[in-house]
């Protein structure tokens, strides 16, 4: 399990000062990318040097409890099964030990030029599996 950290700012709330649902979003795509970055894995970098890019393919959410204005919160992503095009994953948006939201979320990897679905290139797949 790898944990990212995330600090709610003005314009993640509603006037109550609430995070909008949507931010949640935002936030696990972050997490996602920087967990992608700790095995060794940038963005750019796979588009250019492997030709692949990551998508979400689908996600399913489970709303707990509200992230407020200035809330630290630590997002944490988990692998729970890889595929040969895609891998699935769970995300739990936490503040303290507070469990805010919970997501299972399949990421596909598809062509960087044409979209298709592509196997993931091995070494993505043991560094996923091992982090």
């Amino acid at each position: 399990m790898v944990e990212f950290p995330v600090r709610v700012y003005y314009e993640d709330t509603d006037a109550g000062g609430v995070v909008y649902h949507s931010r949640y979003l935002n936030f696990m795509e972050r997490a996602r990318t920087e967990w992608l970055r700790t095995a060794g894995f940038d963005q750019s970098a796979l588009k250019q040097q492997e030709h692949v890019l990551f998508v979400v393919h689908s996600m399913q959410l489970q709303f707990k409890k509200p992230a407020r204005l200035d809330d630290q919160l630590r997002v944490a992503s988990q692998l729970l099964e890889m595929g040969r095009g895609s891998f699935s994953c769970q995300q739990q948006v936490m503040r303290g030990d507070t469990l805010l939201i919970e997501a299972q979320v399949k990421v596909a990897c598809v062509d960087a030029d044409s979209f298709k679905p592509t196997g993931i290139p091995a070494r993505i797949k043991i560094a996923l599996e091992s982090s």
